[in-house]
């Protein structure tokens, strides 16, 4: 029996694929692995359940994957594609019950700020999100994983990505949206057995790794498989695989790893 399943609620980029007004082959495409919802993953354990990140997707998400048990929610920063869909984990907060709410110091007070309702403990109605923050500042455990932050850049602006173990083993790390990987992120990082990184479009980008730049982190970092997400309209999943060594593939949303 796996000790986690990883479920790609979303791979897209912000703006999702297919992109509103576009008629590009890639937004017109008929595979269901073109069509990318914003970036989100589910984490399920035998003693606990996860979300790392809630896009404005995340109902939608949420219904299609047949999400039943959510103990906590992690954010790796504060962008709209990652943080909107946080009203939308009241079903499980019925009966009054807290939902944990982790994230890094900045990330906290912006969550605070946009769902001031929420967070501000005035509008208690037994409907409503009843988050209780939790700021990150150093590794900390979800039932039997420990969850160790790691700061990379997202252009200008911080992001936390996390490396999961179990009984010491490094399982997975997520780095969902990144241009730079600073050196400790990588040392850390380095022969995890499932990389999930940023990997944009082809060209370069000023705040997100493109194709090579994030084929250059996996083999600087040697781990195990490979999975790029975060993917726009420019990335056709079935050629783009083509073109990768084994060891790399797309994720795509509704896909699952077994740990």
């Amino acid at each position: 029996m796996a000790e986690l399943t990883i479920t790609f609620l979303g791979t897209g980029t912000s703006l999702g694929v297919p992109m509103i007004g576009c008629d590009c082959r890639i937004c017109r495409s008929p595979d269901p692995r073109d069509k990318r919802t914003r970036a989100s993953v589910y984490v399920q354990g035998e003693d606990y359940a996860w979300v790392i990140d809630t896009g404005p997707d995340f109902r939608t998400q949420a219904l299609r994957e047949r999400v039943r048990r959510i103990d906590a929610v992690v954010f790796t920063h504060s962008h709209t594609d990652h943080i909107m869909g946080l009203d939308d984990l009241r079903p499980f907060c019925f009966g009054e019950k807290e939902l944990p709410v982790y994230a890094s110091p900045e990330t906290m007070r912006d969550l605070e700020r946009v769902f001031v309702f929420a967070f501000n403990g005035q509008n208690r109605w037994p409907g409503y999100l009843r988050p209780m923050p939790y700021v990150i500042n150093g590794p900390f455990r979800l039932g039997s994983t420990e969850i160790t932050p790691l700061q990379v850049l997202h252009g200008r602006t911080p992001v936390n990505g996390y490396l999961l173990r179990r009984n010491g083993e490094p399982l997975l790390a997520y780095l969902s949206d990144c241009k730079e990987v600073p050196a400790a992120a990588r040392e850390a990082v380095r022969g995890v057995r499932h990389l999930v990184v940023d990997a944009l479009r082809y060209t370069p980008h000023p705040t997100h790794m493109n194709i090579e730049e994030a084929l250059a982190l996996a083999q600087d970092v040697c781990p195990g498989k490979t999975w790029f997400t975060h993917l726009c309209h420019d990335v056709m999943h079935a050629e783009a695989e083509a073109e990768l060594p084994p060891e790399v593939r797309l994720a795509y949303d509704g896909l699952k790893i077994e740990l």
